[in-house]
């Protein structure tokens, strides 16, 4: 009996707030993982920490940490009031100005309508940052839209479930480069957020385009989902030539 009031006290819904500042927390790590993972930056420019019960990697450039900060700090606002459905890296050729690889998490906030737009390829808002010169971006989705009915809520889980969940991710991450393509010279990376039509977007964001791969293979990783969210993962890369 103690036991099974034990297993309870471990299940609780997280508030969709903290299920956002967790999802973009998760974006944060996700984005130093990839840099490293990939070679964007040097591994003498990353410090080792201790997350999600796993040894990670974090970038200590100046430069780099700013950057991201800048992006985290408008992120958290958006998730927190349900304003973003994906975030994508996407990693450039300094050389050719070619997108070798694209990164993209879709979120989906349960108990919410989401909008879909008919035909087309995927627009939407981004907010576009090259790390080379920061300068943001977002843009609003297209105006033509439909409503689709908010998918039901998922069962509660236990903090130990999604930890689990966002462990598996990040070893799926790391276990990325057996079948990803060597990047080739030196590369740079953006950072795509697609954000809802009425979001209060800062005046120094401005348009960018989807960034996709031109021809490129796609594979489907882990998902993660809280009570109030769930992540899917995808990974976009061009093929070696």
């Amino acid at each position: 009996m103690a036991d099974e009031k034990q297993d309870k006290s471990k299940v609780h819904k997280l508030s969709l707030k903290g299920s956002a500042k967790l999802v973009a927390e998760f974006f944060e790590y996700s984005l130093h993982t990839i840099l490293f993972q990939r070679g964007v930056y040097p591994a003498e420019d990353f410090t080792p920490v201790k997350k999600y019960g796993l040894n990670m990697l974090v970038s200590c450039d100046d430069q780099v940490k700013s950057y991201i900060k800048k992006i985290m700090k408008q992120l958290d606002r958006w998730m927190v009031g349900g304003k973003i459905s994906k975030l994508v890296l996407v990693i450039t050729s300094k050389e050719t100005g070619e997108h070798v690889e694209r990164w993209q998490f879709d979120v989906q906030i349960f108990g919410k309508s989401k909008s879909s737009r008919k035909g087309g390829s995927a627009g939407g808002a981004g907010a576009d940052k090259e790390n080379a010169a920061p300068e943001d971006a977002t843009a609003p989705p297209p105006p033509s839209s439909t409503t689709t009915p908010s998918a039901p809520s998922p069962p509660t889980k236990t903090d130990t479930e999604i930890q689990s969940e966002i462990q598996a991710i990040f070893r799926q991450i790391t276990a990325s480069v057996t079948f990803l393509p060597m990047l080739d010279g030196d590369c740079t990376f953006n950072v795509l957020v697609y954000a809802d039509a009425d979001s209060d977007v800062p005046i120094e964001w401005g348009d960018s385009d989807a960034k996709e791969i031109r021809n490129g293979e796609k594979v489907q990783l882990r998902s993660f989902s809280t009570t109030s969210h769930k992540v899917d993962t995808l990974v976009s890369y061009r093929l070696a030539e």
